[in-house]
């Protein structure tokens, strides 16, 4: 059932690897990143569409972050680990809105094709699901990133309307409207 861990210990969780320890002095920033890395490379997949791009994103955040810890005093990062979580979020919104703004200068010059699906997330991904993304990836982009926020991280209101920088009463509408749009292109894939 378990696996032997790194010090000869039997590990419960079945793991032949165990995490890194938290860096000394980090203000608690590794230990967020090994709690909620997942769901933080969950967001950024499902706004990159790439589990790779996702991956680097997440670990670019995780870099720069660290960087800025390093400057002493906290480097201007929230003390308290909700509020570095909500931090750690917008900045992984914004490095995926940053991303997709590359992207698509990219595309307009060199007329580079769509990212397509691998063969990969296909075989992964159920028919159902898969529609579903692709749905998703056609919404522009504020919309999308509501609907992820608030269906695939489970975020109140409030918690996006701070992620995205906006108030809840626009998160509320741009959730209603991208719902709409999305059930719309659903219905087209099939």
């Amino acid at each position: 059932m378990g696996g032997a861990a790194r010090d000869g210990t039997e590990d419960p969780g079945g793991n032949a690897e165990t995490p890194p320890e938290p860096e000394k002095g980090d203000g608690g920033l590794a230990g967020l990143f090994q709690a909620h890395h997942g769901a933080l490379v969950r967001l950024a997949l499902l706004l990159v569409g790439d589990q790779g791009t996702a991956e680097d994103v997440v670990q670019d955040v995780y870099a720069r972050l660290q960087q800025r810890r390093g400057r002493g005093r906290g480097g201007g990062l929230p003390a308290t680990p909700p509020e570095l979580l909500a931090y750690t979020r917008a900045a992984v919104l914004n490095a995926c809105r940053t991303l997709a703004r590359r992207r698509s200068l990219a595309h307009r010059l060199f007329q580079a094709p769509q990212p397509v699906w691998s063969a990969e997330n296909d075989a992964l991904v159920a028919d159902d699901r898969r529609r579903v993304l692709q749905a998703l990836t056609r919404l522009p982009a504020r919309q999308r990133e509501a609907i992820v926020l608030r269906y695939y991280l489970d975020l109140s209101e409030a918690e996006i309307a701070a992620a995205m920088g906006v108030r809840p009463g626009t998160v509320k509408s741009t959730i209603s409207r991208g719902l709409d749009a999305l059930r719309d292109r659903y219905e087209e894939e099939r």
